[in-house]
């Protein structure tokens, strides 16, 4: 899976984002919560972000936007997902406004598949291909999808934000973008073959398409589309039409740690070592969204993958799993999924602060955001 290491030069300033049209938008939000006692507030994590942030949205996430490989999409995700979450720990619109700078580049990037000189379906949908692909030139879903559950989570930050939602800047870039997400995302890989694009034949894959129809099921206005995904995501959740499993059939006590998870990424094998932890952050980024939306993965669940990263995966400093029953030598890489887990764990969080691979935009933000859920909550 592609990992972005921040680059070894001179940090870049934060660009000031655009100005939005003249209209009336409340000012930037009033001040955070206290940081639970003991924890690195919002404010800390977001200067550490400024830090790396800048110098990563010139060097990579820009020029990742505007690429028509889809390759680059894949690890433009992480930008995307940054920008999202330090929006989220803030409310500070700059972030937002640079996570949709990044998808309406990707949107006008996209070309009809028909003019894709090497593309394999060559239909009327709009999209892109890669020249990674075996042979070049293909369309790819999973670069798509793998960069998409985040485009479709920053527009459920907008339609859930009353603020945006009213915003005539905002409201006509969320109607778009989920308009070409429908049709082009959503439509273009459930019509080219759902078992073969959309039911994934690995855990983390068919993940990435349960986090989108959940986003597009709490988004959409339209009923039949409405009923479709929460189909899919019902189907990925508890019963695949093409594998004799389920992300819930998956998932088992761990026999050495029963109070933690375990599970294989072959729908076909509950064989150990299991999943690889570098993938198993997917899966557990997709259950983290939708258990804070309400959606099938309960506070058990979520105790049980804490119990997963804290003694499975990470039973000591310095000392990581490579894989989820806790054997193999791995690399300590939770920023793509499970160190969101902190958002519900004081002590993993105050683990997290000390934590030193992968110290950059994106776990400095999803650090930030951990801290101001935590903060919200020790208030309530």
């Amino acid at each position: 899976m592609g990992r972005i290491e921040s680059p070894e030069t001179q940090a870049l300033p934060m660009e000031p984002a655009a100005a939005p049209e003249a209209e009336a938008l409340p000012p930037n939000p009033p001040a955070l919560p206290p940081a639970p006692a003991g924890l690195r507030p919002v404010a800390v994590w977001e200067e550490m972000f400024q830090q790396s942030g800048g110098r990563e949205h010139l060097q990579t996430f820009l020029p990742w936007s505007n690429s028509r490989d889809s390759w680059d999409f894949y690890n433009l995700a992480y930008g995307l997902d940054a920008n999202t979450a330090m929006y989220r720990a803030t409310g500070k619109r700059a972030y937002l406004d640079r996570a949709l700078l990044y998808v309406n580049n990707l949107v006008a990037s996209a070309r009809v598949s028909s003019s894709l000189p090497r593309s394999q379906f060559r239909d009327g949908y709009l999209g892109w291909s890669s020249s990674l692909s075996s042979p070049a030139g293909q369309e790819v879903p999973l670069y798509e999808t793998y960069c998409w559950r985040y485009v479709t989570r920053m527009l459920r930050v907008i339609r859930e934000t009353p603020d945006l939602y009213a915003s005539a800047t905002y409201r006509k870039q969320y109607d778009r973008l989920l308009a070409f997400t429908e049709r082009n995302i959503f439509d273009k890989w459930f019509q080219r073959g759902a078992n073969d694009f959309v039911y994934r034949n690995r855990t983390h894959m068919a993940a990435h398409w349960a986090f989108i129809a959940m986003d597009l099921s709490r988004m959409t206005n339209d009923p039949a589309r409405k009923a479709r995904y929460l189909e899919v995501f019902d189907n990925i959740n508890h019963g695949m039409p093409n594998f004799p499993s389920s992300l819930r059939d998956k998932l088992s006590p761990n026999p050495d740690h029963p109070a933690a998870w375990f599970w294989n990424d072959k729908w076909d094998t509950d064989v150990q070592p299991g999943q690889d932890v570098a993938h198993a952050n997917n899966v557990v980024a997709f259950i983290v969204e939708a258990h804070d939306a309400g959606m099938e993965w309960t506070d058990a669940d979520i105790r049980r993958f804490v119990v997963t990263l804290n003694t499975v995966i990470w039973p000591s400093p310095r000392v990581y799993a490579e894989f989820v029953d806790g054997t193999g030598q791995g690399d300590g890489w939770f920023n793509d999924g499970l160190m969101k887990l902190g958002r519900y764990d004081v002590n993993l969080q105050r683990r997290l602060e000390q934590h030193r691979v992968g110290q950059n935009s994106q776990f400095f933000a999803n650090a930030a955001l951990n801290v101001r859920i935590l903060s919200e909550q020790a208030v309530q």
